[in-house]
């Protein structure tokens, strides 16, 4: 069991939600919210209205659950590549999915309508409704019930599934076949093309989920649009187009490069750092 996976997985987890945010905040806001037309006028309104601080809305606990996540997923995931290397299978990382949005959806949800509040109510608004994360997620289990705080936890697993295996697959491809012959790291060129790409190559396979995910969380902030997943898709098929499904794609791929070249790099770094350690 390497112990250095896990450590170095959350941190690298923490450090890219910190790379990410702002544009996480700005497709979030597209993907939930008819009135912003394109990326750059959701970021002007955002700057204009809520300045620096409307792009950081609600990171804290993203930050810790990430942080917690990506500890999980890359130990468990590096830990048994490291047994199966022959045969190439990503198959283990998913096994870990359940419990992984059981940990992810009440953080996810926090997330999506802090990031949401303030377009949602105005602000104008004399108060806000969620005062701060532990605030949100205390007026959700309150208002809405436990089960409340797994809303679009479905459309977050069918997600997170596909696009992970992606993920992974993909970062370690690219970095077998660009390292030199019986190198056992990748140069650091390579983790950083290896780890954008793949980052990119997730968000394509999970943004349509990602869209139905958003939607069904920040539905409870007012009058309720969906009854549940497929009405969801449905509806928002029906009245704006099979492209509502890909809203944010591009953004998350721009978003997803740098973001996930942070993740490995810094996980590389850590594991690196504390195998050297005696």
């Amino acid at each position: 069991m390497h112990l250095a996976d896990f450590a170095a997985g959350s941190v690298g987890g923490a450090f890219g939600v910190a790379v990410g945010y702002p544009l996480d905040t700005i497709k979030v806001r597209i993907q939930t919210q008819r009135r912003f037309t394109g990326v750059w006028q959701c970021i002007r309104t955002t700057w204009k209205t809520e300045g620096v601080n409307g792009f950081y809305r609600g990171m804290s606990m993203p930050v810790t659950t990430v942080s917690i996540s990506s500890s999980v997923v890359f130990g468990v995931y590096r830990n048994v590549l490291q047994c199966f290397r022959k045969l190439r299978s990503s198959s283990a990382r998913l096994d870990l999915l359940p419990a992984k949005v059981s940990v992810m959806a009440p953080a996810d949800i926090v997330k999506v309508r802090m990031q949401c509040q303030m377009v949602h109510q105005g602000m104008d608004a004399q108060q806000p409704k969620y005062r701060g994360p532990v605030h949100c997620l205390l007026t959700i289990a309150r208002k809405e019930g436990i089960l409340g705080l797994y809303k679009g936890a479905g459309a977050l697993a069918l997600r997170d599934g596909p696009s992970f295996a992606t993920y992974f697959t993909v970062y370690h491809v690219i970095c077998e076949q660009l390292s030199p012959p019986g190198e056992s790291r990748p140069e650091w060129k390579v983790v950083l093309l290896a780890g954008g790409l793949s980052g990119m190559c997730g968000w394509c396979i999970g943004t349509p989920m990602d869209v139905i995910k958003s939607r069904l969380q920040v539905d409870g902030m007012g009058k309720r649009r969906y009854n549940g997943f497929f009405h969801c898709i449905g509806q928002s098929v029906r009245t704006e187009g099979l492209g509502v499904l890909f809203k944010g794609l591009g953004l998350n791929c721009v978003r997803a490069f740098p973001v996930n070249m942070s993740v490995f790099a810094m996980y590389e770094v850590v594991v690196r750092l504390l195998r050297q350690t005696p």
